[in-house]
């Protein structure tokens, strides 16, 4: 999901409509909107993704199923490696070992991990893609029905009153735009056109402290 959102949001942090399109509105109004929740509420979301939990189950089933495999294997690691740490006068170079180790077994159980939810990652990042193409225009005309003519990204705020927030009217433009999406993309599709399907986000794993100087 950032990874779509990524320039669509950065573009919409600072979005200004000229001043002539609000003839009968007042220009100097302000309003944030989460552009993200926006997409993540739209109707055309919320039905393909419980469509790709039916369609792909096996293999969000087997992914989870793997990710508490590598988790327990990982677990023993650690902790043998926390205790060797609290040792007095512990051995650096077997530590560093240790930890090397662990590091190894983590960054391969993550490319694992991507590997089995990619069918997963891409169904949903073609569902994105079919929303976010709208999403520009969804806000444009949420601003102009509001009066609005600046919005910012919530995240660059300090405070606003809930009545400043575009987020649902966003969301309401884009039920109306986007009424469905489809889960399958087309033969040859990659994400942005950038031809690499994206990985599913990878569990996170036992954290690993490094070794300590004495």
């Amino acid at each position: 999901m950032k990874t779509a959102f990524k320039a669509a949001l950065l573009a919409a942090t600072l979005i200004a409509i000229p001043s002539s399109a609000f003839a009968q509105a007042a220009a100097s109004a302000v309003a944030v909107a989460n552009l993200e929740e926006a997409v993540q509420k739209s109707r055309a979301f919320g039905a393909a993704i419980a469509q790709i939990k039916v369609t792909y189950k096996a293999q969000i089933d087997a992914l989870e199923a793997r990710q508490r495999t590598l988790n327990a294997e990982l677990q023993p690691l650690v902790t043998a490696f926390q205790t060797a740490q609290k040792v007095p006068n512990a051995n650096q170079a077997a530590l560093q070992t240790q930890y090397t180790a662990i590091q190894t077994k983590q960054n391969n159980g993550q490319r694992e991990l991507q590997t089995l939810g990619q069918p997963v990652a891409r169904a949903q990042a073609y569902v994105e893609e079919q929303i976010v193409s709208k999403l520009d225009a969804a806000l444009k005309a949420a601003m102009i029905k509001k009066g609005v003519a600046l919005v910012l990204n919530p995240q660059a705020t300090v405070s606003y009153q809930p009545t400043a927030d575009l987020t649902d009217e966003v969301t309401a433009e884009l039920n109306v735009s986007v009424p469905s999406a489809t889960i399958t993309p087309p033969a040859g599709w990659q994400p942005g056109g950038q031809g690499q399907a994206p990985g599913a986000a990878a569990p996170a794993a036992p954290a690993t402290p490094k070794p300590q100087g004495r």
